[in-house]
């Protein structure tokens, strides 16, 4: 029961946390499994994390926080009621675009109970500095909160913290440095500098997401005019290699390995390199289909791997070493009985 006996409740909260812990880290999982798929497909996500709040750290808070105001009005209060964090989830995205996406996705699936937009605080004040992010207080709802996996937690809140990369990074070194706003002049100022930095970056790597979207979607547009002067580019590529294997997902970081790799064996252009795929595409799809029906062969043939033996289909001397030993004779030998037809 409520009291205004500091003493008590908080022996009364570890007991509490003691008793629910193992409830608590299970919430905890299962709230970061349902936001992962969730998000999954719709979003780019570097991360989502989450942790059970320590209970002593749990108890300072309260003390810092709430203890003197309830206290001073004669409120009675129980410490698990004020601490909204004591199961805490954060979404750590890419862009800060995707903040405001993230959260109206999971509005749709989430009961809102309360929310601190850390980003509109700071961007209304000329001298504020710290990191931003926003904050939302979260409940199951249904569908989901009547479901006999998830009904256990559905009486559970819990916070969320959506952060991009640069915000959580800024979060970190702020915490480390834990500074008060009387620290004198010269260092905030060297402060306030090093946030302007981090937001900096945080809006250029949204500005060149946004450009590399323009890039892709140009060289698209621009596929039947491809140039003989320019070189092969991960932009060039996909839009060449999509057009080709539309049903294939090619993952940006592989692209950029894989025409890096290409341009190595000497000037490629995108018109070369597509003339090279429309010219042999049926050649190797044809020993493709053979790998699939020879139960000897171990490998079929994925798209990358297509496109090392259309290049080497088409020049053997420079794209030699573009496939290994048992490869090249494997498709050598291919190749000569599929002439001798």
């Amino acid at each position: 029961m409520a009291s205004l006996d500091f003493e008590k409740e908080q022996q009364a909260f570890r007991e509490y946390h003691s008793e629910h812990h193992e409830l608590l880290e299970a919430a905890r999982h299962a709230f970061i499994v349902i936001i992962d798929s969730i998000l999954a497909g719709d979003i780019p996500i570097s991360s989502v994390t989450g942790r059970v709040k320590d209970k002593e750290e749990s108890i300072k808070k309260f003390s810092r926080k709430y203890q003197t105001k309830l206290e001073e009005v004669k409120t009675p209060y129980e410490i698990k009621d004020h601490i909204t964090d004591l199961i805490g989830l954060r979404v750590v995205s890419l862009y800060e675009s995707d903040i405001v996406r993230i959260r109206d996705i999971l509005e749709e699936e989430f009961e809102f109970v309360e929310v601190t937009d850390k980003i509109e605080a700071m961007e209304s004040k000329e001298d504020s500095f710290g990191y931003k992010g926003l904050h939302v207080d979260l409940r199951l709802k249904e569908p989901r909160s009547s479901m006999r996996e998830y009904a256990r937690y559905a009486d559970l809140r819990f916070e969320l913290q959506i952060r991009t990369i640069i915000q959580d990074a800024w979060s970190t070194l702020d915490h480390k440095i834990k500074y008060k706003k009387s620290i004198p002049l010269y260092l905030k100022r060297r402060i306030n500098t090093l946030a302007a930095l981090f937001e900096m970056a945080d809006r250029e790597f949204y500005s060149i997401r946004e450009e590399t979207i323009k890039s892709a979607e140009k060289e698209k547009r621009n596929r039947d005019r491809l140039s003989e002067k320019e070189q092969l580019n991960a932009f060039s590529f996909l839009a060449i290699a999509e057009e080709r294997f539309p049903e294939y997902r090619f993952q940006p970081h592989k692209v950029d390995g894989f025409v890096l790799e290409l341009v190595d064996y000497g000037s490629l252009s995108p018109s070369r390199f597509k003339a090279i795929v429309d010219a042999g595409y049926e050649i190797v799809d044809d020993y493709k289909q053979y790998l699939g029906q020879n139960a000897t062969q171990r490998h079929a043939l994925n798209p990358y791997m297509m496109i090392r033996h259309l290049l080497y289909w088409e020049d053997k001397v420079r794209y030699e070493r573009i496939l290994y030993n048992d490869q090249r004779d494997g498709f050598d030998t291919w190749l000569e009985s599929r002439e001798g037809l």
